[in-house]
């Protein structure tokens, strides 16, 4: 399935890239299964994107959970949260 990934902020900045469109294996259909499968290109993808990282994740601009399904044309964004004073 195809989705459209954001990457904001330090995401951005270190990955090198502010968007991509991937395709996306049925079996990984869940924000946390993109999330492997993201982490599976290398050491600053495993760095940056590891379950315990303090990131937010967005499904089609609507907050969402690790176990959010994920479907073709869904567009999917990941950005550290947003501190405030």
């Amino acid at each position: 399935m195809k989705l459209k990934v954001l990457f904001f902020a330090r995401l951005r900045e270190e990955l090198g890239t502010s968007s991509e469109v991937i395709d996306l294996p049925e079996s990984a259909g869940t924000v946390s299964g993109l999330r492997a499968h993201l982490m599976r290109r290398g050491e600053a993808w495993q760095r940056l994107l590891a379950e315990g990282k303090n990131l937010k994740v967005a499904v089609n601009q609507d907050v969402a959970g690790a176990g959010a399904p994920l479907k073709a044309g869904d567009e999917v964004a990941f950005f550290p949260p947003v501190t405030g004073g």
